[in-house]
């Protein structure tokens, strides 16, 4: 399996974080590579586990602006400037969108922000990612009227048409049934190799299908004797030869990968 991880894309620097003096995060440090495999397209994806109450929703707020670190910065491109508000695109776990428009609306809105994308060409690119995430029957409906799957869709689309390199997903699988989180895996997958530069970081409690379609997975968790949670571990899963690979959760080598990482959580 040809690879190279080259530049870093996103780096988060002794992060920490109190509430009311209770230490919830504490000396975090992370970095992302932009993974380059010859002859393909290969974005990242990264997740970021921990057990419920560790703080991975609260990591998540600071890496996208919304909440404000104790100390510490989060620093993205590769010339390593701090992150600004917005500049990360999020796609919450109630996949939150504007309830008052129509889903060609939101696309529409989401897309003038890209100024990668001229003006001639916005038509053609909401067409083109509609058909890709199988929007094209519902643009005219508005959110009340999708199920969870399709407003999700909308959602991570949404996030695309504006641009971001860097998508947060937070508990991308949760209340979903079967189907529809292998649906939801195909379609990270999809996004993962839409772009090189395009960095999916997933924060979630669930191992399995988190850790099914990430090249890295960083631990978050409690050591012994010191306050709040810090990351304990980071697993190269391309190195393992368990990155890239369809049924990959049926191998026993995953099955043994899901045992070590719950033994570290």
């Amino acid at each position: 399996m040809q690879f190279l991880k080259a530049d870093t894309l996103l780096k988060v620097e002794n992060i920490h974080k109190s509430y009311d003096g209770k230490v919830v995060l504490r000396d975090i440090n992370l970095e992302i590579k932009d993974i380059i495999r010859p002859g393909l397209a290969q974005g990242q994806v990264v997740s970021l586990v921990g057990q419920s109450g560790m703080g991975k929703s609260t990591l998540f707020d600071i890496m996208s602006g919304t909440l404000q670190a104790d100390s510490g910065k989060v620093m993205v491109g590769k010339d390593l400037r701090p992150a600004q508000i917005g500049e990360m695109g999020v796609v919450f776990q109630d996949y939150y969108i504007y309830p008052w428009r129509k889903v060609k609306k939101i696309l529409q809105f989401a897309v003038s922000k890209n100024p990668k994308i001229s003006p001639g060409d916005q038509e053609k690119a909401i067409v083109e990612i509609a058909d890709k995430f199988q929007l094209t029957d519902h643009l005219s409906k508005f959110p009340s009227q999708l199920s969870g799957g399709q407003k999700q869709r909308v959602s991570i689309a949404e996030q695309l048409l504006i641009g971001n390199d860097f998508i947060l997903l937070d508990e991308p699988f949760s209340g979903l049934d079967g189907i529809m989180v292998d649906k939801v895996t195909e379609l990270l997958d999809t996004v993962s190799q839409n772009d090189e530069l395009k960095t999916l970081i997933i924060i979630s409690h669930d191992l399995s299908n988190s850790l099914a379609i990430s090249d890295t997975v960083f631990i978050l968790s409690k050591q012994e004797g010191k306050p709040g949670a810090t990351i304990t571990r980071e697993i190269d899963l391309i190195s393992r030869g368990l990155c890239w690979q369809k049924g990959i959760k049926d191998t026993s080598e995953f099955r043994e990968l899901l045992k070590e990482v719950k033994a570290d959580l």
